[in-house]
């Protein structure tokens, strides 16, 4: 083994994690005097390794340039190891991944090994306070919810064109104005509840709402506007009776998560970066 090959590592590791001498030193708890001497040739103490490789988020054989990341490899273990758990527990599994990597994503010194989001919810105890955790940085964003409410997890890398990904040809009061009409929304809620293999008939809406038939209609049209209705017919007593079939989106769901959080504002962070700098619309 080349010792000098530690030195370049730590070094190189440094510079490309943006961090100085005196963070790793205060980290691995020694002098900067003594980091620098390890970059110049030097060689820390064994018992340090696992410490300063747990500052740069490498393995050891990282440190002495015995292993490079291989993003494939990476891919393909992360791959095999969802597919070996068992598919209940698929969802479980994949948020603890999202936890792992919004913990990862943060600033040294943020960072705190505290285990899986299970073990985390043990750390803070019962309580009826919400967790979240948000990383806002000029490359993008991330938003997760780790309470005992909903979990949920969100990542936006910047996009190029803020107006080409969001704006262009989107009519978005008309989408407001519409679902701020009480029986529009109750009526997406009752048709998010129930099965949607099941037809139905304005009927359903008239005796569930408590509307009438116009109503029913006007509603039926709106959301065959956007796409959550459409239409088939069936034969009835020799007859032929248009009934409807409603289209479930995970879209609905998720607006109500952050329509929710622009209401009741989340306070308790469990993580909380923001080196953001520029506006969120170009």
């Amino acid at each position: 083994m080349e010792i000098q090959a530690l030195g370049r590592q730590i070094a190189a590791l440094r510079k490309e994690k943006g961090a100085k001498q005196e963070e790793l030193a205060r980290y691995v708890g020694v002098s900067t005097q003594a980091v620098s001497k390890w970059e110049n040739g030097g060689l820390p103490d064994t018992e340090l390794l696992p410490k300063i490789a747990d500052f740069f988020s490498v393995s050891i054989d990282t440190l002495f340039e015995r292993e490079t990341p291989d993003n494939g490899e990476l891919q393909a273990a992360l791959i095999k190891r969802i597919q070996e758990t068992p598919r209940k527990e698929h969802f479980r599994r994949v948020f603890n991944f999202c936890w792992d990597m919004e913990r990862a994503m943060m600033p040294h010194g943020h960072f705190i090994d505290i285990g899986s989001v299970e073990e985390y919810q043990k750390e803070i105890g019962k309580t009826d306070v919400e967790h979240y955790s948000s990383m806002q940085q000029n490359e993008g964003f991330t938003h997760m919810g780790i309470g005992n409410r909903l979990q949920y997890f969100l990542i936006v890398p910047e996009p190029k064109d803020t107006d080409t990904a969001l704006f262009n040809g989107i009519d978005y009061p008309a989408l407001f104005r519409d679902l701020s009409d009480k029986a529009i929304f109750d009526a997406c809620i009752l048709l998010h509840s129930r099965d949607h293999k099941k037809a139905f008939t304005p009927d359903l809406l008239i005796q569930k709402l408590g509307i009438d038939r116009e109503k029913a209609d006007g509603i039926l049209a709106v959301l065959s506007k956007y796409h959550m209705v459409c239409t088939s017919q069936i034969e009835i007593n020799d007859g032929l009776q248009t009934v409807y079939n409603f289209k479930p989106t995970p879209s609905f769901f998720a607006m109500l998560i952050f329509a929710r959080e622009i209401i009741d504002r989340p306070n308790t962070f469990s993580y909380f970066c923001s080196n953001r700098n520029k506006p969120y619309f170009n």
